[in-house]
Parts: structure tokens; sequence; C-alpha cells
């Protein structure tokens, strides 16, 4: 039986309604990756197996050997990390930027190298075709934005406009 009184309207601030869309497409993209084999143990071995490999590598093992002194944790944080970019899990705070500017004489070939071996260990766990691209090209933006990064803070515009694309 319908009722006479006034039926409650729920009201949703600007806050709100934001924070329900970002919570809906955070799992709409993580459902995505998901659905293409990107999910939580695909993440975690990509980060074991990766920083196991550049950690036998003679161009950048010198360099992270230098600047990583508590491996449980920093690969703990790269799982957050790839798991904000490709999940968009929000899991990360950190400012990526400001790490890579302390390392002196870091240039477009150990970025070059990097994606490299990225590639390889994609490959090297067996990611499906669809996963490999699209971690790749996640990994190819990081590189080329802390390669600009990087370029400006050493060489102002003119820096940047001399950094090649990955």
């Amino acid at each position: 039986m319908p009722s006479d009184e006034p039926k409650e309207k729920k009201t949703v601030t600007p806050t709100q309604g934001a924070q329900d869309h970002a919570t809906k497409a955070r799992l709409q993209k993580r459902l995505a990756a998901e659905a293409i084999g990107i999910d939580t143990a695909f993440i975690s071995a990509l980060v074991e197996n990766f920083y196991a490999a550049i950690q036998r590598d003679e161009m950048l093992g010198p360099i992270f050997a230098q600047k990583i002194h508590d491996w449980p944790h920093h690969l703990a944080r790269m799982k957050n990390f790839w798991a904000s970019v490709l999940h968009n899990s929000g899991t990360f705070s950190g400012n990526p930027m400001v790490k890579h500017l302390a390392i002196p004489g870091l240039d477009q070939t150990h970025f070059a190298h990097w994606l490299d071996l990225f590639r390889k260990t994609l490959t090297d766990i067996h990611a499906s075709p669809d996963a490999a691209e699209h971690v790749h090209e996640r990994a190819r933006m990081i590189a080329n934005s802390l390669m600009n990064g990087i370029a400006i803070q050493r060489d102002g515009l003119t820096g940047a406009r001399n950094v090649k694309e990955f």
C-alpha cells in the first residue's frame, strides 16, 4: 500500500560523488587488467623476477645496490607501485621522480636497458601477449616521464627537447 509520507531523498555531496566515481573507475581498471591476466599474483611475480634480474645486471645492478639496502621493503613498495599503475589501486604513495633525480649520470641508455629487462621479464614469466603489451606500454610511459623530468631538471627545457621517446 503506497504511503502518503514523502520519501526521504538521499543527498550525495560532490565529494561523495567523486569518490563513488573513483571507486567504480578503480574497479573497472582492475577488472580489465585481471581479464588479461594481470592479477595480484602476476604483479608479484613480475616485480620479484624483474628486480632479481636487475640485481644480476652488470649495468643496473650496481646503481640499485648503492640505493637499495632493504630489498624486501623495496619489493613490497614496488608491488604497491605496480598495483597502483596497473590496477589503479591507490596503494602507492611516494615520489619516484625525486628518487631518480638523486642518481647521478642516469640517462637514456639506462632507461632503454631497464625497458629491455622489463620486456625480457614479461617473456620469462609467460605473460599473455595482451598483458605483456599493456604492462610494457605502462613501463615505457614511466621511463619517458622519468627521463623527461631528469632532462628538464638537469638541462631545462632544452634538455627535454633532446630526449628521444622510447
